[in-house]
C-alpha cells in the first residue's frame, strides 16, 4: 500500500494523542518529534521537514486547541491541512491550449518509465474524449520507437515517428502533422540519460524552443525517494517545468518524493502512476492522498473507480439482492471478478477508513485465488451456492474434494464471503451519505 510505511507510524502517533482527554505544550511537542522522525525516516526533504513542523507546531500550540473538547482531533486537523499544503493544495488540471493542440512534453531520465507513462497519458485523455498524438522523439535508446509504436497500438493512439532522425525536426514536424490530422493533444516521448548532462539539456531547450510546449512534465520514480527531488530541481531550474508525474507510487515507496516535489521547486504534481497497466495513471489529488496517509480513506477516488470499472446494471441488481439479503456465492464470485477490474484490493481498501480489519480479503482479487474461488463455488450444489449457511462439515469435506482444495480453504472463502456481504452493504451507502453532504460513518471497520 502506498506510504504503508509512514502511514502506520503517524496513526500510531495520533492514537497517543486521540487517547488523552488534555493536551499540554510537552504532548504536541513529543508528538511532533515522532512525527518529524516519521516524515525523514520517509526520506522527506529535511528543510521540507523542519518548516512542516514549524507550522503544525504554531497552530497546534494555540489555545484554541489545547483548551478544546477533542485536542487531539484538532491537531491531527492541522496536520492533514498542512500535508495538503505541503503537496499542492489542489488537483493541477493540464494546461489548456485553447487554441489546438495543447503541446505536452515530457522529459525525466532514463528509467523513470517516461515512454510507458506517455501511453498512459495518452489513454487517458482519449477516455476524456481528447484525440492525442505520441510523438517517439527519443532516438537514442534501442527499441524506445518500437516500444512507443506497440503501446500506441495497444490503445489505438496514432504514434508520429520519423526514424532516427533530428529529435528537434521529429518534435517541429509532429506539430504539422498534428494541426493536419485534427489531434487536440500532442505527447512528445523525448530521450534520457542515465544521469542530467550538458547534451540532454541543450537538446530539450531546442525542443522546447521549436514546439513552445504547454506542458513540460517531468517523469520521475517515486521509489527513488530524495533523488527524485534533486532530479526535479534541476530539470526546473534548465527548463521551468509545469508540473512533475510520479511513477511507481503504488510501490515499496517511502513518500519522500511526493511530500517534497512540490516545496522545493513549486511544481505542482499532476499525476502519479499507481501500476503497471496502461490504465494505471491517476489525477494526483492532494486533499485524498494526505487522508490516506493519515488512515483516513479515500472514499472519492473509490467511488469514481467503481463508477468507471463496474457494470451499473450488476451492481444494481447486487444492491437489490444485499436489502434483501438474497445475495448468493454466485453473487459473491461475480463480484468478485468485477472488482479485479478496479486494480488490486489491497489499494482499494487503503481508500477505505478502517481497512486493517478487513485484510484477510487483500489477496482475494488475483488470477490464481480467482480460480480457487471459481472451484470451490462450482463444487458445491446449487442449494449450497444459494444457502451457504447449510454447509456443514461433511458438506465441506465433499466441497474441498470436489475442487482439489482443502476444508481450510473452504473455510476461508465462506469467511470471507461474509466479510464482502458487509462490505458492499457499506459500500453501497457511501454515495448517496456523499451526495447529501453527510459524514460517512464506517460502522463495520469501527
Amino acid at each position: 500500500m502506498v506510504f504503508e510505511n509512514l502511514s502506520n507510524k503517524l496513526q500510531e502517533v495520533f492514537k497517543k494523542l486521540k487517547g488523552k482527554g488534555r493536551l499540554t505544550e510537552e504532548d504536541v511537542n513529543l508528538a511532533l518529534r515522532e512525527v518529524r522522525i516519521a516524515l525523514l525516516e520517509a526520506d522527506v526533504n529535511f528543510q521540507v521537514v523542519k518548516d512542516f513542523i514549524a507550522k503544525v507546531k504554531e497552530k497546534a500550540v494555540g489555545h484554541e486547541v489545547l483548551e478544546s473538547l477533542t485536542p487531539g482531533q484538532q491537531v491531527i486537523k492541522i496536520v492533514h491541512e498542512e500535508l495538503i499544503n505541503l503537496m499542492g493544495k489542489t488537483n493541477a488540471k493540464l494546461n489548456d491550449a485553447g487554441s489546438p493542440p495543447t503541446i505536452i512534453m515530457l522529459v525525466g531520465l532514463q528509467g523513470a518509465g517516461k515512454t510507458t507513462t506517455a501511453a498512459k497519458l495518452a489513454y487517458l485523455l482519449k477516455k476524456q474524449g481528447k484525440k492525442p498524438l505520441l510523438v517517439a522523439a527519443d532516438v537514442y535508446r534501442p527499441a524506445a520507437i518500437k516500444q512507443l509504436q506497440v503501446l500506441g497500438d495497444s490503445i489505438d493512439v496514432p504514434v508520429f515517428t520519423m526514424g532516427e532522425q533530428s529529435p528537434v525536426d521529429i518534435a517541429k514536424a509532429s506539430i504539422n502533422f498534428a494541426k493536419s490530422n485534427l489531434k487536440n493533444y500532442v505527447i512528445i516521448d523525448t530521450a534520457g540519460r542515465l544521469h542530467i548532462n550538458e547534451e540532454l539539456m541543450d537538446e530539450l531547450k531546442k525542443i522546447k524552443d521549436v514546439v513552445h510546449p504547454h506542458e513540460i512534465l517531468l517523469v520521475v520514480d517515486a521509489m527513488t525517494g530524495q533523488d527524485a527531488v534533486n532530479v526535479a530541481k534541476s530539470f526546473n531550474d534548465e527548463l521551468g517545468l509545469t508540473g512533475v508525474i510520479l511513477t511507481k507510487l503504488d510501490g515499496d515507496t517511502k513518500g519522500g518524493a511526493a511530500l517534497s516535489v512540490k516545496a522545493v521547486t513549486g511544481c505542482p504534481i499532476k499525476f502519479a502512476g499507481m501500476g503497471e497497466k496502461i490504465e494505471n495513471l491517476e489525477p494526483f489529488y492532494p486533499d485524498r492522498m494526505a487522508s490516506r496517509i493519515l488512515g483516513m480513506g479515500d472514499v472519492l477516488t473509490l467511488i469514481e473507480k467503481a463508477k468507471e470499472a463496474l457494470d451499473a446494471e450488476k451492481a444494481q441488481k447486487m444492491q437489490e439482492k444485499l436489502k434483501s439479503r438474497e445475495f448468493d456465492l454466485e453473487d459473491f464470485l461475480d463480484s468478485m471478478q468485477q472488482i479485479k477490474k478496479m486494480g488490486p484490493l489491497e489499494q482499494l481498501l487503503g481508500m477505505i477508513p478502517g481497512m486493517g480489519k478487513v485484510k484477510d480479503i487483500a489477496g482475494m482479487v488475483d488470477e490464481k485465488e480467482l480460480k480457487h474461488i471459481e472451484a470451490i463455488i462450482y463444487s458445491m450444489t446449487p442449494e449450497e451456492r444459494r444457502k451457504p449457511e447449510i454447509i456443514d462439515g461433511s458438506r465441506k469435506k465433499r466441497i474441498a474434494k470436489g475442487s482439489g482444495t482443502s476444508i481450510q480453504e473452504v473455510n476461508r472463502l465462506l469467511k470471507q464471503f461474509e466479510q464482502m456481504k458487509k462490505l458492499m452493504k457499506q459500500f453501497g451507502g457511501m454515495e448517496k451519505q456523499l451526495k447529501k453532504g453527510k459524514k460517512i460513518k464506517f460502522p463495520f471497520f469501527s
